[in-house]
């Protein structure tokens, strides 16, 4: 069944809209506007954890909606409801056509639809039942429990989506998307004595559960959220000051993604509010330096196979070699920049309004070795994960907790540290690497952006890279 015809079920029927009437009044009240859509959505979401070898928490529901959003020139008008009633859409309208007072425009051309699909439609919610998903968390607990004495408490989640999605513009074109959405987390926590440590792992995508609850993908994130609770466990006190810092392949990604991301992202541009707002075509990272933002990667986190406004998602360069070539764009930015759309319109549901979001976004690789990059730093930082973090957009000011970080002393990885915070700020970082590994690799699937009160999986990846003269917060100061 096509993704329209699967949609068309969910949305058009008895008891649910008209098609015919819904399409009229879309038409109707979008006339005069320069763009704007009515984004159908159904989505079912399912929650399980275990911590203390019980299920302390078991989750299910299910929305139903739509968002009625008209664009006229700056101004934007939304209206949503958690009912498919004619009743309501009208209603709608109605407050979505206040912001056409004073203004006439013609609709923009409506995104050329594709054939791809990006990831499977099934309901990863239907393929696995109840007692056999409570199973595979106490299957984890036992598991990370047998593997060393010193495991104190263990904590696991698993989490499911499947949202269908129906996107209808005034001229009467449709577009459609079926998304599934896993993940699975471990927390696992150890002692020695008084002291205790955490290590947290995670792995998730667009599939079914059967990627993740097979025994060699579960048993992987409990052995590696063991090793970092370990490696914790064992750590001395992180360093303060100025020093070389060397990123890790993969999840570290997601300093990038904060520091420089957001800033990348067409609305913060459009208004001047980026560190980046003016510099289009100018250098401002190292040579080397090239990141895209690539939403078409199959079955990856952030991925789409068509954004939140019909968009067909595809990939972006934001900076080549160092010099910045574009922002992510949603629909209305993109046009009051008088540029194409690159296919970032997202947002977290139908209760929310668009705006450009980042899907996957990349460093590309380079040509050092690892072991180069790490050999080349007299003393500095290894920052292997990272937990949370803060950005200021305006000024690209960072704040960067690691929780998974080694010293380096004389080209070789030492004690490992803990406590180590990254301080800095992303226009300044980016011309701040001065070595990029060749060992690519895309974060495991754990991803959620937050941007305005919205929430939206996304993906991170780098390889493996060098930054010279970065501040590290610590609590203990070295000679």
């Amino acid at each position: 069944m096509s993704h329209l015809a699967t949609t068309d079920a969910l949305f058009f029927g008895a008891g649910l809209l008209d098609r015919q009437s819904t399409e009229h009044i879309l038409s109707h009240s979008l006339s005069g506007m320069d763009d704007g859509e009515l984004f159908l959505e159904y989505c079912e979401h399912e929650a399980l954890a275990l911590d203390d070898g019980r299920i302390k928490s078991a989750s299910f529901n299910t929305s139903l909606g739509f968002g009625l959003r008209g664009v006229a020139g700056e101004a934007a008008g939304y209206a949503h409801a958690g009912e498919l009633t004619e009743d309501a859409l009208k209603r709608a309208a109605e407050t979505v056509r206040a912001v056409r007072a004073g203004h006439s425009g013609t609709a923009d051309i409506a995104p050329r639809a594709t054939n791809r699909q990006l990831y499977a439609g099934d309901n990863p919610l239907s393929g696995l039942d109840f007692a056999a998903k409570t199973r595979l968390l106490s299957e984890i607990d036992a598991y990370a429990r047998g593997r060393d004495p010193r495991v104190r408490q263990v904590m696991a989640s698993l989490s499911g989506e499947w949202q269908a999605v129906q996107i209808l513009r005034a001229d009467g074109s449709r577009v459609a998307d079926v998304r599934p959405l896993v993940r699975l987390g471990v927390t696992v926590m150890v002692g020695e004595g008084t002291r205790q440590e955490t290590g947290t792992f995670g792995t998730g995508g667009r599939f079914a559960y059967g990627r993740i609850i097979a025994p060699e993908s579960w048993r992987h994130a409990v052995d590696e959220a063991l090793r970092i609770a370990l490696v914790n466990l064992g750590a001395e006190p992180a360093p303060a000051g100025e020093m070389e810092v060397v990123l890790g392949p993969g999840w570290p990604g997601i300093l990038l993604h904060e520091a420089i991301g957001h800033g990348l992202e067409g609305d913060f541009n459009r208004k001047k509010t980026s560190a980046f707002a003016g510099l289009l075509g100018s250098r401002i990272a190292a040579p080397g330096v090239t990141v895209i933002d690539d939403g078409t990667i199959p079955d990856r986190r952030g991925s789409l196979t068509v954004d939140d406004e019909g968009t067909p998602s595809g990939r972006t360069v934001l900076i080549e070699d160092g010099i910045l070539k574009g922002f992510l764009q949603d629909r209305q930015n993109a046009r009051l920049m008088g540029v194409a759309p690159t296919g970032n319109g997202r947002r977290q549901s139908y209760a929310h309004a668009p705006m450009p979001r980042m899907t996957n976004t990349i460093m590309l690789n380079g040509a050092h070795d690892p072991a180069e990059i790490i050999g080349s730093v007299k003393r500095g930082l290894y920052a292997v994960n990272f937990g949370g973090g803060q950005v200021d957009i305006t000024s690209g000011k960072f704040v960067f907790s690691a929780n998974e970080a080694y010293l380096i002393e004389d080209g070789r990885i030492g004690p490992a540290v803990k406590g180590a915070t990254l301080i800095g700020d992303g226009p300044s970082a980016l011309t701040r690497i001065d070595m990029i590994g060749n060992d690519m690799a895309l974060d495991p699937g754990i991803g959620t952006c937050g941007k305005n009160g919205q929430g939206v999986p996304v993906g991170v990846g780098q390889p493996t890279l060098k930054m010279a003269g970065l501040t590290i917060g610590g609590t203990a100061v070295r000679p």
